[in-house]
């Protein structure tokens, strides 16, 4: 049931990212949480190589809005480490917790 849930969820989110981008512009902070939502339901529905850029954006767009000891910075850091960790990329995942 969950993963039809995501299935509404993911045009929905990625509808709020284009508009976002629309509106705001592609840096915007704005913008960063609704990409990192975009990747959570492709983490949940296991499209790693979907979510992955998608959480690697949206710590670019928080690390040149908010410089890198913003607490955004640190969550956008957490949730690309726990990407890598569930594809078992540890050594990939370890300096990100390390940084956050």
């Amino acid at each position: 049931q969950d993963q039809g849930r995501f299935r509404e969820a993911s045009p929905l989110a990625e509808r709020a990212v284009a508009i976002a981008e629309e509106t705001l512009g592609p840096e915007h902070p704005e913008l960063a949480p609704l990409l990192n939502n975009v990747a959570a339901v492709a983490k949940a529905q296991g499209r790693f190589q979907d979510a992955e850029p998608l959480y690697r954006r949206a710590l670019a767009i928080h690390e040149k809005c908010f410089g890198p000891q913003h607490l955004n910075l640190a969550t956008s850091l957490n949730n690309l480490a726990e990407l890598l960790k569930a594809q078992e990329r540890l050594e990939d995942a370890a300096p990100l917790y390390e940084c956050a």
